[in-house]
């Protein structure tokens, strides 16, 4: 039981890796840390994917919501997540184009993103693939 709460930690973990998917505009101004080290996902979320995605993960005209039951973890795990905040994705479920990658994230921000996101999802619940008209 111990050992399936801890891989579920680590999947919520890497989800937020893909979170990253679409990078700002904006120029890096430094990535803000917790006194421990790592980054607040969160705040990393705004800055690289809130753009894209939304500030409420539900997207924009630009990228689909990360609130789509095509990201749940069984479909889309954290190294998937974690892939296209790396190397970009081509486009495959959405007709935004493919996402580049997210310049600027350390492997910690990104893992931070992930779990932020996996968090969300949690609270929040999923939306139908595809969105309602």
């Amino acid at each position: 039981m111990r050992f399936c709460k801890i891989v579920a930690l680590v999947v919520v973990a890497a989800t937020g890796l893909f979170v990253v998917a679409c990078g700002s505009d904006q120029p890096d101004s430094g990535t803000t840390t917790t006194s421990a080290g790592s980054a607040d996902g969160a705040d990393l979320y705004n800055q690289s994917c809130a753009k894209c995605h939304g500030v409420d993960l539900r997207g924009t005209a630009k990228g689909p919501s990360h609130l789509s039951i095509v990201y749940k973890s069984d479909h889309h795990s954290d190294d998937s997540f974690r892939s296209a905040a790396r190397n970009g994705v081509g486009a495959h479920h959405w007709d935004f184009g493919d996402m580049q990658p997210v310049e600027g994230l350390s492997d910690a921000d990104i893992d931070a993103i992930i779990a932020y996101v996996r968090t969300v999802q949690e609270r929040e619940g999923f939306e139908d693939y595809p969105p309602a008209p």
